[in-house]
């Protein structure tokens, strides 16, 4: 990450820049090459599409996304069926590119950039983006239950937290459960409160390594550790869960959720509160990322303010 400056009008700009070798930089430096740097910049594309846009052979285009992508300039962004066969799409990295000339100097680490953090939040949080869509529960009636959600606060919080790992303002990026097609499902997604309130959270929640399930009723009743076979029944209790989007390769999910508001509540504040701990995944099984955590009222006010970790 970091800042660009303008030297032309001597204005200062927000973006990406990466810092590479001359190796590296030679990958960026031809026509060709760089036709297709802007094109993906423009828009994600797979090569054959990118060959027809730009009017060249396709056998070109491979041989200039095979060598950016070695240098780490463009990656795939998600794959698609294309006349039956699967299309990679690729993006490009980083709005600017700078020349390492000599070793630059390291800088203390501040607390919020440790590493473990950013690789929990990669690849929603990646160079100083968003790159996902958060998913809200609609506060109007909706879903079987004809429930309204009540997690405007906590995604407010969610909202606050994420922004101190952004480097720039992120687009549109909040969506209702009720405004989700099939082809949005197909991003990173983080997901805001339980499957009663939240539609996508429904549809996730089997595939989770931590899940809402129902006892004798059809109201969600009790979360279940597949981890560690537990079952937590308070209202107050929340779970932060990482894992691959089954709806998309290349794609996570995150998922902070609980069986009421006050759940959801926790969770949140799990990453706000707890950030280390959440990052070291479940207690039981490290490389499980699912946390499940309670909220607490220290004050006494009626409100979760703090939370403790459960697994």
């Amino acid at each position: 990450m970091a800042t660009l400056v303008d030297d032309y009008k001597g204005t200062v700009v927000s973006g990406t820049c990466a810092v590479v070798s001359r190796k590296e930089l030679a990958a960026a430096l031809s026509p060709g090459a760089q036709r297709v740097l802007e094109a993906l910049a423009a828009a994600p594309a797979y090569p054959k599409a990118l060959a027809a846009r730009l009017k060249v052979h396709e056998q070109n285009v491979y041989y200039h996304i095979h060598r950016l992508q070695r240098a780490g300039l463009v990656r795939v962004v998600k794959e698609e069926e294309v006349k039956g066969a699967v299309a990679k799409y690729y993006s490009v990295e980083h709005d600017a590119l700078a020349l390492l000339i000599r070793p630059l100097a390291r800088t203390q680490k501040v607390s919020f950039t440790k590493e473990q953090h950013l690789r929990f939040l990669d690849p929603f949080v990646r160079d100083g983006r968003l790159d996902a869509m958060m998913v809200m529960g609609s506060p109007e009636p909706h879903g079987p239950m004809k429930v309204r959600a009540k997690d405007g606060a906590a995604v407010a919080q969610l909202g606050l937290f994420l922004g101190a790992f952004l480097g720039s303002a992120p687009g549109s990026c909040v969506r209702l459960d009720t405004e989700m097609r099939d082809e949005d499902l197909r991003n990173n997604l983080i997901v805001i409160g339980g499957p009663g309130v939240n539609t996508v959270a429904a549809r996730l929640n089997a595939k989770l390594p931590v899940r809402l399930e129902r006892h004798h009723s059809d109201v969600f009743t009790a979360f279940v550790s597949t981890v560690t076979g537990k079952m937590y029944s308070e209202e107050t209790t929340g779970v932060v869960v990482k894992a691959p989007n089954p709806f998309a390769k290349h794609k996570q999910v995150m998922v902070l959720m609980g069986r009421r508001s006050a759940g959801t509540r926790a969770a949140v504040l799990a990453l706000l509160q707890r950030f280390d701990e959440v990052c070291a995944g479940n207690s039981r099984n490290p490389k499980v990322m699912a946390k499940v955590v309670e909220g607490v009222d220290l004050d006494s006010d009626g409100a979760v303010d703090a939370v403790e970790v459960l697994e």
